[in-house]
């Protein structure tokens, strides 16, 4: 059997589906959904409408698209939806704007359904994304976004926020979504990094948006969300370092209030700063109060990846009732 009939063969029999989540895409929609039915033949491909008003629905229709609607407003609702109502062997995200390659699809679904990974990253920052993107605040978001989560979650993600990706069915059913707009990709990441799920990132050609199509993605006050979820996902996910660090600048001032009157005391057997003293112990229970909720808070993070473990379990056996 060639190499190109054991590609085929993986496909046999697996139901793939295409999550596109559209706010005002008329400009692209067509041609987004006739693309991935050429690369993906298989595939369903959903498009699901966030209150658009420009007719993307009826566009998305004619192209072949099965259309559904998601009527509480941002990319995370509409994900929390898609992920709630589709079951597939494996899920295709793409947005609805044209930006990214049809090119690389089979490749990453191929990646899910061979059992090589549970998330497959669209990789932009590695090629096109910093010459095509024509917004100098959204590459330094990027940037900085990237090298915050490698740095508090110790992993090498390239691309954190890109919305390219494709997910196994027990990545999909497992993932609690919270967030409400684009920090959805964010949030996506580190669930990842922290369940110990499998990822694998392909570089892909990004465009620029074409001319009369606009971003929804508004640079700062997106951007300040997406580092709002990170902060949350930081102090949930990894509680003894966080509460730790604010516990350890307390215990800093708390010495460096307290030891000057201490010092006095020994030189002259007097405390006359009272005040002084009274603030720095007040700032040192502050930091033995971090501590010891960094320690409790340590102990729940754990059953709850105990207990998720068994979920995933469960999960897994749902998926092979589904087969």
């Amino acid at each position: 059997m060639s190499k190109k009939e054991v590609k085929k063969e993986i496909f046999k029999n697996k139901k793939i589906a295409v999550l596109i989540p559209c706010y005002n895409e008329s400009k692209t929609i067509e041609k987004v959904v006739k693309d991935y039915k050429e690369v993906l033949p298989e595939a369903d491909i959903y498009v699901y409408d966030n209150n658009s008003s420009d007719k993307t629905d009826e566009i998305a229709k004619k192209a072949g698209a099965i259309v559904k609607y998601e009527y509480k407003q941002g990319k995370g609702n509409v994900i929390r939806t898609m992920f709630k109502d589709i079951d597939a062997d494996c899920y295709l995200m793409i947005d609805g704007d044209d930006t990214y390659p049809k090119e690389n699809a089979r490749e990453m679904c191929e990646l899910i359904l061979e059992g090589k990974a549970d998330m497959v990253i669209g990789d932009r920052l590695s090629s096109t994304y910093f010459t095509e993107n024509k917004r100098p605040f959204h590459n330094f978001g990027n940037v900085l976004v990237r090298s915050l989560i490698n740095n508090l979650f110790n992993s090498n993600v390239r691309d954190i926020m890109t919305g390219y990706r494709a997910f196994s069915y027990e990545f999909v059913k497992t993932f609690p979504v919270l967030s409400k707009g684009f920090e959805i990709e964010t949030e996506m990441t580190i669930h990842a990094l922290d369940k110990n799920f499998s990822l694998k990132e392909i570089a892909v050609e990004y465009r620029d948006r074409p001319a009369g199509s606009e971003s929804k993605l508004n640079t700062f006050s997106d951007g300040f969300k997406v580092l709002k979820t990170i902060g949350r996902l930081f102090k949930e996910y990894k509680p003894t370092i966080f509460f730790g660090t604010i516990g350890t600048i307390f215990l800093i001032l708390s010495l460096i209030f307290g030891i000057p009157v201490f010092i006095e005391y020994f030189q002259t057997g007097l405390v006359p700063r009272f005040p002084t003293l009274i603030f720095a112990g007040l700032l040192l229970t502050i930091s033995l109060l971090m501590y010891i909720c960094g320690i409790i808070l340590e102990v729940v993070v754990k059953k709850h990846r105990q207990l998720f473990e068994l979920v995933l379990i469960r999960t897994k056996y749902d998926s092979k009732i589904i087969k």
